[in-house]
């Protein structure tokens, strides 16, 4: 069982989802932060469970999809690295 970890920019991108949905709702920004860490925690067990994104094209870096967000990680040897969070309408960058 690998660790999942976030790297800096992709918890910075949650951040800012979770600051864009509390003006909203308090109690949405909060449910969808903490399931969308949820969902990355499942990778340690299973962590090909994502497709292979089809902007890279390469085996290791994949990404599930939750609700409207893409979460992109990579799978290394040593651990699972969430590197991106982003909405499903926006460009990958």
């Amino acid at each position: 069982m690998k660790k999942v970890l976030w790297t800096k920019p992709a918890f910075q991108d949650l951040q800012a989802i979770k600051e864009y949905i509390t003006k909203d709702s308090v109690y949405y920004a909060e449910k969808l932060t903490n399931d969308i860490i949820l969902t990355t925690e499942r990778l340690s067990q299973f962590p090909k469970s994502g497709r292979i994104v089809q902007e890279i094209g390469e085996e290791n870096t994949r990404e599930v999809i939750y609700g409207s967000y893409r979460i992109i990680y990579q799978i290394r040897q040593e651990a699972i690295y969430i590197t991106q969070v982003t909405h499903t309408k926006r460009d990958f960058k």
